[in-house]
């Protein structure tokens, strides 16, 4: 049998794989002619209906255009998704006051965390991690969230319709505390999501001082001008701002927020120059927040520096809380003709408030209810949902005003007590591990999340402070980094004690 030596085997040609062939054909000539034709026919085709629906034709355009890619970035890369929802939340309520899109941007809130959930369960296949289950707050979120759930069966509410629209921003975004719990694990991630939440809070503040010095805006008259308005937002001989919030109230409350978290990020291991930059952040938060004319808010940050003062007990902190007390003595009693001012002065008059008046008035009405109903007259009974879904019902007629007090109208005393469970064990949770906490900047940012947290829990007594955006995303987010701060302290620590 002959020797057949290797030149002399046949010659087999080298086999390409399907992805180097689409490599090839990319950087041929026909790829290049096949990709100027579409794009000519695309612009041709966006120009086509932009002649057609003008304007408005163009955004929806811009919008698919942009939120294909989005959809794709918010369930493969989940952190990048978190930064889009927290962005969204903030913009949201400003796009949709600028009547460009018909289309309802709440259900696209709704779609971004619906994606990250997905998302979510597609990362434990390749990354299974429950611990964050394990610990009370998620014991009694989860609690939280079936007894919402179950207030669709409530055989005393009025309107299971209310209770759909009302479900999605009281029970169904707390969903987002687990992603959050689930995907910031690094301490760089906590950096950037401070750096574009107090980047987004200045936007915001300069809005509103732009507001004030400068005038609104064609689509924001025609929002004072709607019918009603103008009694809410004209007090005082001055119009109330909003910025790019809801209204004046969620945009009170987000400017404490702002100042809170920077309060808190002071207490870390930082340069003076930063330090100082906080500072003059707080000053323009707080003072931007005059102009909403909320008067609730303006006790929040007071009672975030009073429990800085508890946590912190030392000479600086008490100096710094004397000096904060002798200013607002100040701006309480000093003489004054500004109209913003002068309602923020009527906040320790309570006597001389009339609204304050009104709201214990209707309180008091209520307690009977509450006290005879022990699950509730049904998760959206009272505000615009039970207007709109139940006109002729008892609560709808009645005005929410508080937080607490719609909580415990809609889902009754029971409903209220495991509420307030909760936020006792969150605010006890942020104390217990602030002490806990051994690096410095985590300490400060556990510290920041307790304060606002604290913060908007006293705010939410005489307004809604949980239900609006941005606040209903960033709440979930403030309680989960209470308990991200103490794991990523442990992790630091054991990786010091194997080194």
């Amino acid at each position: 049998m002959p020797v057949v030596y290797s030149s002399e085997r046949r010659y087999k040609p080298e086999t390409k794989t399907f992805v180097e062939r689409q490599k090839i054909f990319l950087r041929s000539d026909g790829a290049k002619r096949l990709g100027l034709g579409l794009m000519c026919l695309t612009s041709l085709l966006i120009s086509f209906l932009i002649s057609i629906g003008g304007i408005k034709a163009g955004v929806m355009i811009m919008v698919v255009l942009v939120a294909l890619p989005m959809l794709y970035i918010t369930v493969v890369y989940p952190r990048t998704g978190i930064l889009i929802l927290l962005i969204a939340a903030y913009m949201v309520m400003w796009v949709i006051r600028m009547n460009l899109i018909s289309f309802p941007l709440g259900t696209v809130m709704d779609g971004l965390e619906a994606l990250l959930l997905l998302g979510f369960f597609i990362k434990q296949k390749t990354r299974r991690d429950w611990q964050f289950m394990k610990n009370p707050i998620s014991v009694l979120i989860i609690i939280w969230i079936s007894y919402n759930l179950l207030q669709a069966l409530n055989p005393g509410a009025a309107s299971v319709m209310a209770w759909l629209y009302t479900v999605r921003s009281v029970a169904v975004v707390m969903v987002m505390y687990f992603i959050f719990s689930y995907h910031i694990r690094t301490v760089q991630f906590i950096r950037l999501i401070f750096k574009i939440w107090l980047g987004l809070c200045t936007y915001a503040a300069l809005y509103a001082l732009k507001q004030e010095f400068i005038g609104f805006n064609s689509y924001e008259l025609a929002y004072i001008n709607t019918p009603g308005m103008d009694a809410l937002l004209f007090i005082g001989g001055f119009w109330r701002k909003f910025s790019i919030f809801s209204d004046p109230v969620a945009f009170s409350y987000n400017m404490v927020a702002g100042a809170v978290l920077a309060l808190g990020l002071m207490f870390g291991n930082l340069p003076v120059i930063k330090k100082v930059i906080l500072g003059f952040l707080i000053a323009l938060f707080l003072f931007a927040m005059i102009y909403s004319g909320t008067r609730g808010a303006y006790l929040l940050f007071p009672a975030a520096i009073g429990l800085v003062a508890i946590l912190h007990f030392n000479q600086r902190v008490m100096f710094l809380a004397g000096v904060v007390g002798m200013f607002m003595l100040f701006l309480i009693n000093v003489p004054t003709s500004n109209a913003a001012l002068y309602r923020f002065q009527s906040t320790f008059k309570i006597s001389e408030d009339a609204s304050y008046n009104v709201r214990a008035i209707n309180q008091k009405r209520i307690q009977p209810y509450i006290q005879t109903h022990i699950i509730g007259g049904g998760l959206g009974a009272t505000g615009i949902w039970g207007t709109k879904f139940a006109p002729d019902s008892y609560l709808a007629k009645l005005p929410p005003d508080s937080g607490y007090v719609r909580v415990a109208v809609e889902l009754g005393w029971l409903g209220l007590l495991i509420f307030c469970t909760l936020i006792f064990v969150v605010l006890k949770t942020g104390v217990d591990n602030f002490f806990k906490i051994k690096d410095p900047e985590l300490r400060s940012y556990c510290l920041a999340m307790t304060l606002t947290i604290f913060a908007l829990n006293i705010g939410n007594f005489p307004q809604e402070a949980f239900v609006q955006f941005p606040t209903s995303i960033y709440l979930y987010l403030e309680i989960a980094l209470i308990n991200i701060t103490l794991r990523l302290d442990q992790e630091r620590g054991q990786k010091r004690l194997l080194t």
